[in-house]
């Protein structure tokens, strides 16, 4: 997975944390989680707030889809 994955990584965060509310995770925090999937290969200084807003929406839709 790569910076434009961003419905798979909001999938794979769901199943590494289905107990998490993706609203209350920081950025930060969220960037330090996607780098430490074992699939993810991109890199922290590719990434950009758009693509985090975007992969944190990814992860709420399936959050609530299974809510």
């Amino acid at each position: 997975m790569n910076w434009d994955d961003t419905d798979e990584i909001g999938i794979a965060l769901y199943q590494a944390y289905p107990e998490i509310d993706p609203l209350s995770v920081r950025f930060t925090d969220l960037l330090r989680m996607i780098l430490s999937m074992p699939d993810f290969e991109g890199k922290e200084e590719e990434s950009n707030e758009g693509q985090l807003e975007g992969i944190q929406m990814a992860w709420l839709e399936e959050f609530r889809d299974h809510q």
